[in-house]
């Protein structure tokens, strides 16, 4: 059986950064943590940390940290039936992508946290790997595009988030059509090869996709950047043209600081909140309240992504 007290320090320990600042918080001295990190270990039998270059957990303690986090949600639920538990913390780590998160979650989960006096932990993942975390027991929930679920968990279709092609005014001149001509409804093979263009990750698919609906299957040229605020703002710069959410470049084009250089190959990505079966009633609650906000704050789900809420 697990010794929860051994658990509770390794949370510490990560949540706090650190075993001096994880001690304080517990009440402890620095010493007794650590032995009670030696002690899980010895018991486990394989290490629970990664002490260098930086301090953080082994994919074990990866998921002795997720089932923390699990049995705290429980407990949470116990509080109004047993006084006596005291107080206790309601923190969720999630996946998320960052498109998401620089548009929409914001918005609809900021009065649910307040009311819930929930705290999250967000990991940033790519909406095409996302699952992955939930799949290593990272996470009790993710946002990802994939609807089918990892096992003990189940998937609801939230909406889709619409990208555009976008690029900066001084890109479409150096690159695609001279000051007053139009842009043409498919770009040549020969533009599309010699354009640099803006992707967010290696995981990053959707440079793929869109050149794929022009007929062209080719190595592109292309900048990284794995950050939401700062893939537009390298397309405002004119360095290179990127596939850009709707929600978050809808005041770029209206005031033509951007253009659609494709504006018949947009790409809906449609979005799925999957979560434990059995995570208390917040993550239920949470549940519930994604999918009454996600019907406004998205679009509807493309035609071929509509399975049944909560089937899978």
């Amino acid at each position: 059986m697990l010794d929860y007290k051994l658990l509770e320090a390794l949370a510490a320990v990560i949540d706090q950064a650190g075993f001096e600042r994880g001690a304080r918080a517990l009440g402890l001295t620095q010493s007794a943590v650590s032995q009670r990190i030696k002690l899980l270990e010895a018991r486990l039998g394989q290490p629970v940390l990664v002490r260098t270059p930086r301090l953080g957990p082994t994919p074990l303690g990866r998921r002795l940290l997720n089932h923390v986090q699990q049995v705290r949600l429980l407990e949470h639920d116990l509080l109004d039936q047993i006084p006596a538990l005291g107080e206790s913390e309601q923190r969720l780590r999630i996946a998320i992508n960052a498109d998401s998160l620089a548009t929409w979650w914001p918005t609809v989960t900021g009065s649910f946290c307040r009311e819930c006096d929930l705290l999250l932990d967000m990991l940033v993942e790519d909406q095409e790997v996302a699952l992955k975390r939930m799949r290593d027991g990272e996470v009790a929930g993710c946002i990802c595009s994939t609807p089918r679920p990892v096992q003990g968990a189940r998937s609801h279709p939230l909406g889709s988030m619409r990208y555009r092609a976008l690029a900066s005014p001084d890109f479409v001149q150096r690159h695609i059509a001279k000051k007053g001509h139009a842009i043409p409804p498919i770009l040549p093979a020969e533009t599309l090869r010699n354009m640099p263009a803006i992707v967010y990750g290696r995981d990053d698919r959707l440079q793929h996709r869109l050149l794929s609906t022009m007929g062209f299957d080719e190595p592109f040229p292309h900048h990284l950047c794995p950050s939401s605020e700062g893939f537009v703002r390298l397309a405002l710069s004119g360095m290179g043209y990127g596939m850009i959410p709707e929600q978050q470049a809808a005041h770029l084009l209206a005031s033509d600081e951007l253009v659609d250089i494709a504006p018949n190959h947009a790409l809906d990505v449609p979005l799925y909140w999957h979560h434990w079966r059995h995570g208390g009633s917040t993550l239920d609650k949470l549940t519930d309240h994604l999918l009454r906000e996600c019907a406004t704050a998205l679009r509807p789900m493309p035609e071929q992504e509509t399975p049944r809420p909560g089937m899978l």
